[in-house]
């Protein structure tokens, strides 16, 4: 991973990011996602300070258990993106909002497979889906993210079904929180979660603070 990184959504005012018109039922109970946006150090941090948020799991998906460790996925070739496995509280929080924290926070979903320096399939952009509902609320807010023109270019997520997720190594869990000065942490994660502060302070966790990595 390299120390530098466009920082996603940071011209574009929260107003330009619409609430998503489709969403999933909140009566299920306990649920997850497992989103793909580039490094999964940034990703996990951005989720881990949000309201509703119960747990976050970095990991892989997209290939098979025997590449899924992260000196094979590194080379690319895998199959496997560098992933986090949401879990979160319906009632608190809505699939809708984690995908709106997702698209406008989280990672430039307009970059296929890089984001910033980081290039490679495994830093692809991508919904893992569990559910052909979850499929179908990301593809509606995607058309409905291009149709507002929230990006100058068109988004270029994937939405691919998750045959199976497979955790990192224990060292990179909750990394950014035990790792705030690292380099690559306080150029790319830390401002992602900045970010978040500044633009959804109401998605923030009643106890939330940040005065390592902000």
């Amino acid at each position: 991973m390299t120390t530098s990184c466009n920082i996603p959504g940071l011209e574009v005012p929260r107003s330009r990011f619409p609430d998503p018109e489709q969403d999933l039922d909140d009566s299920a109970g306990a649920a997850h996602v497992v989103l793909a946006g580039g490094c999964f150090w940034c990703v996990e941090a951005v989720f881990l300070a949000i309201n509703g948020v119960t747990f976050v799991e970095s990991g892989y998906a997209g290939g098979s258990a025997d590449t899924a460790n992260y000196e094979a996925v590194c080379g690319g070739q895998t199959g496997h993106a560098e992933v986090v496995d949401v879990h979160y509280d319906p009632s608190k929080v809505s699939f809708g909002q984690l995908l709106k924290v997702f698209f406008s926070v989280a990672h430039d979903p307009t970059q296929l497979n890089r984001q910033g320096h980081d290039r490679g399939t495994q830093y692809r952009s991508a919904v893992f889906y569990e559910t052909l509902e979850q499929k179908r609320v990301v593809e509606a807010y995607i058309r409905q993210l291009d149709a507002a023109g929230v990006y100058p270019e068109p988004v270029v997520t994937r939405l691919e079904p998750l045959e199976a997720f497979y955790p990192a190594e224990a060292y990179h869990q909750n990394f950014a929180a035990q790792n705030p000065y690292q380099p690559y942490v306080m150029a790319v994660a830390a401002p992602k979660v900045e970010k978040l502060e500044k633009t959804y302070s109401d998605y923030l966790k009643p106890d939330y603070r940040n005065d390592d990595t902000a």
